[in-house]
């Protein structure tokens, strides 16, 4: 049996004059690898001290402040009473401010999930809210506090519970205006790799499956710690070379289509959508076979 998913927060979602009673739990569990820092020579724990850059002396945590950088070496020191007198109302309440179609929010706005579950006898009013979110195709936008920070959260059903998504703000999400990267007008593609490269997509569509994906680096660490840990003497592999790079674009999506076993890889020209062979496009392809055995 599994463990229970702990609770770090309880509270109420609000939406109208309607207050659902939750806790707020743990929805995933990284298994990131973690290692100590050890002393080579002896196999001793290395610790962390606090030592200020002026003196060199170690610093008591009680003598340390919070300083913003407005410029090389010069801060804005904050005192906790300062932070305190700023810091959100430590509110107990999700207040949804409005629902949105999940569609319209990017992915890119995702930060942290939780699960919500019902607190005490809240469970009639908590699957009324789900049953409607699930109905309307629905998320529930709205603000709640944390460890003393504020979160814009995104709720949202899934299998019969809610889901609480903390959301970036939109000053921190950089926006694509903001990248130096050339416009689809200068380096918009011929429809002859365009429709090459919608067949390979399509050729590697399916379902998601998140279960078919492993964290082969972390099994392969854990394998190599446990042999270790027997006793076992591991030889170091040999680094396996990798093929270079495929300069030319078309020969490149020809290749992943043969490998995936698309209409390139079964001898077949590239078709239109309708099923047709495109008379250019076949046309083109033999001037380049012609240009190659030449």
């Amino acid at each position: 049996m599994g463990v229970m998913p702990r609770s770090i927060w309880s509270g109420s979602i609000s939406f109208g004059l309607v207050n659902v009673p939750v806790r707020l739990t743990t929805a995933t569990s990284p298994k990131d690898v973690r290692f100590h820092q050890i002393h080579a020579t002896d196999g001793g724990r290395v610790n962390q001290k606090r030592v200020c850059s002026l003196d060199g002396e170690e610093v008591d945590y009680s003598e340390i402040v919070k300083g913003y950088e407005i410029q090389k070496d010069r801060y804005v020191v904050l005192g906790p009473e300062e932070l305190e007198s700023l810091a959100p109302e430590a509110s107990r309440s999700i207040d949804i401010e409005e629902f949105v179609d999940l569609a319209e929010i990017d992915p890119l706005y995702f930060e942290h999930s939780y699960y919500l579950v019902p607190d005490g006898p809240a469970a009639r009013p908590y699957a009324l809210l789900v049953e409607a979110m699930e109905g309307t195709g629905k998320v529930g936008i709205g603000r709640f506090v944390l460890r003393t920070k504020q979160y814009l959260a995104a709720l949202r059903p899934r299998d019969g519970v809610l889901v609480l998504s903390t959301l970036l703000f939109a000053d921190e999400v950089v926006a694509p205006s903001e990248l130096d990267v050339r416009t689809i007008r200068d380096t918009r593609p011929n429809e002859r790799e365009l429709n090459m490269a919608r067949q390979l997509v399509t050729s590697l569509s399916a379902d998601w499956e998140p279960e078919k994906y492993r964290d082969d680096f972390r099994d392969k660490v854990m394998g190599l710690i446990e042999a270790k840990a027997e006793g076992n003497e591991i030889a170091a592999p040999e680094a396996v070379e990798r093929p270079s790079p495929v300069v030319d674009l078309m020969a490149a999506l020809e290749a992943s289509l043969a490998r995936a076993g698309g209409p390139s890889g079964r001898g077949q020209h590239a078709r239109d959508d309708d099923g047709t062979e495109d008379e250019e496009q076949a046309s083109g392809h033999g001037r380049d076979r012609k240009r190659a055995s030449a």
